[in-house]
């Protein structure tokens, strides 16, 4: 019994850590910009910048590569994808329009598809050797 919690504990942290450092990511990089530009012609954009949404994805290959490469795929893919999802409805669900489900779901499929090919290349390549 005892045995089989020390193999369940490594496995539990390789989805709670990037769950719980995938909000906190998306709090450091997006979470201080909420405000939307208006263009000289009327339009808006925002209320994130390329730049931001970039340094999400690049920092978030941190705990990708660290879950990745102990073998534990589907705890880098669900932790990442959790906590993105988590954190796009805690910030969107203001939204008047009703239509940040539609956001949160392209950013949950959208994380789902792109940790899973990361992962599973991280993966191989550590299996390999490189």
């Amino acid at each position: 019994m005892r045995q089989r919690l020390l193999k369940l504990v490594p496995q539990l942290l390789a989805i709670l850590v990037p769950a719980a450092v995938a909000p906190a990511l998306w709090a450091a990089w997006l979470g201080w910009d909420q405000h939307r530009d208006v263009q000289p012609d009327g339009t808006t954009t925002g209320p994130y910048e390329a730049w931001q949404v970039i340094g999400l994805v690049l920092t978030l290959l941190a705990p990708v590569y660290w879950a990745a490469s102990r073998r534990h795929i589907a705890g880098a893919v669900l932790g990442v994808t959790a906590g993105l999802t988590v954190a796009a409805y805690c910030d969107w669900s203001d939204d008047s329009s009703g239509l940040f489900m539609v956001g949160v779901g392209m950013v949950m499929v959208g994380s789902l598809v792109v940790t899973a090919a990361i992962s599973t290349v991280i993966a191989f390549a550590k299996r390999d050797g490189r």
